[in-house]
């Protein structure tokens, strides 16, 4: 049995999302050939993957243009929705014969949705798992424009084709989207090891870290102007070459992202799927960025406000560095209890069966 998993490359959630689920696939299905077709690297998807796979560097999908980790260039993508889908019939038959010269046998996707229209035409049982969708965020930015309704419709119908849509909590609600199916929070929960960390890296463990964490997209802080607080150590990404006395890269060798963030003391981040559920489930603090205009921020801070010790903040006192005061006040509150992150068993065992997969 082969199964095509086609991941979006649209920041590092839908790999977050998807890699548990494909981790326990294998073990109720161990005889699967599994194929990953992701634009993320195949060193990128090993880190989360744990077993064997064949990877295609291809994207089926791009959500949409961004100028950075939160800023959408609504023109390009516009335009660019136009075009994927000026000659849809023609481009869902070019899929379907990729699938078909593939030899898949079944298809799992997170988010693309041409890969679902295409499964049904080539007679492919398919599925598709996700805390958001195409459609629905493509209405919400683009659905009062007259050119919009026919895409939608395509989007829609393609999300319809398969035999079900995972829709992880906390999520959109989509209601357009039959045969949903919801599944608890997915999340890998990382080993809290400090003496670890701290000797990858170089911290002191009798102090505060915080990681700064934008989800795999670009958007580069300017620490440079942030004053220094004694005791307290910034965790960057390596592409953001700082040199500070109070600032580590974690890129390094041997350190797992989930360890990584049960280990600090708390993630400044942008709303995102998978630092938010692995975060809440690991009981640490959360500052996220203010993003008023995403349709999933009001579920997502619905969700944390039951689950994790998390505060918004605007983007301005993101950028100044202005939020150690807030730091404190997440440190003061009670933990809550963690939420049970067991929906990847929940969709391997859904798959398995709607899929034919054992």
């Amino acid at each position: 049995m082969h199964l095509l998993v086609d991941i979006s490359a649209h920041g590092l959630g839908h790999l977050a999302q998807t890699a548990p689920v494909l981790d326990a696939l294998q073990t109720l299905a161990p005889r699967l050939r599994l194929t990953v077709r992701s634009a993320l690297p195949r060193e990128r998807l090993a880190r989360r993957i744990g077993g064997d796979f064949a990877h295609v560097p291809e994207a089926r999908d791009f959500g949409f243009i961004m100028y950075n980790a939160v800023d959408i260039d609504f023109a390009a993508s516009a335009q660019r929705y136009r075009e994927f889908h000026a000659d849809w019939a023609r481009r869902v038959a070019a899929e379907a014969d990729w699938l078909r010269r593939h030899e898949v046998d079944a298809l799992l996707t997170n988010v693309a949705y041409l890969p679902l229209a295409a499964a049904r035409a080539a007679a492919i049982p398919s599925a598709c798992m996700c805390s958001l969708n195409w459609a629905d965020l493509f209405a919400h930015y683009f659905g009062d424009e007259p050119w919009a309704a026919e895409i939608h419709a395509q989007m829609l119908d393609a999300y319809n084709a398969g035999r079900g849509f995972l829709r992880l909590t906390p999520g959109l609600p989509m209601a357009e989207v039959r045969r949903r199916q919801d599944i608890a929070p997915i999340a890998r929960i990382g080993r809290r090891d400090r003496a670890r960390v701290a000797r990858l890296i170089d911290l002191k463990e009798n102090e505060r870290w915080i990681l700064l964490a934008m989800g795999g997209m670009p958007f580069r802080l300017p620490m440079e102007n942030w004053p220094q607080t004694p005791g307290l150590n910034w965790l960057v990404p390596d592409e953001w070459k700082m040199v500070r006395d109070d600032v580590r890269c974690f890129d390094v060798p041997g350190l797992d992202f989930s360890d990584l963030l049960a280990s600090v003391d708390a993630v400044v981040t942008k709303p995102g799927y998978g630092t938010f559920v692995e975060a809440a489930a690991c009981g640490i603090p959360i500052l996220y960025l203010q993003r008023d205009d995403w349709p999933e921020t009001p579920h997502f801070a619905a969700w944390l406000a039951l689950h994790a010790r998390a505060q918004v903040l605007t983007r301005e006192r993101l950028v100044a560095g202005d939020f150690i005061d807030e730091l404190h006040r997440l440190w003061e509150i009670p933990l809550p209890a963690a939420p049970l992150a067991d929906g990847a068993d929940e969709a391997a065992l859904w798959l398995v069966t709607a899929l034919g997969l054992a």
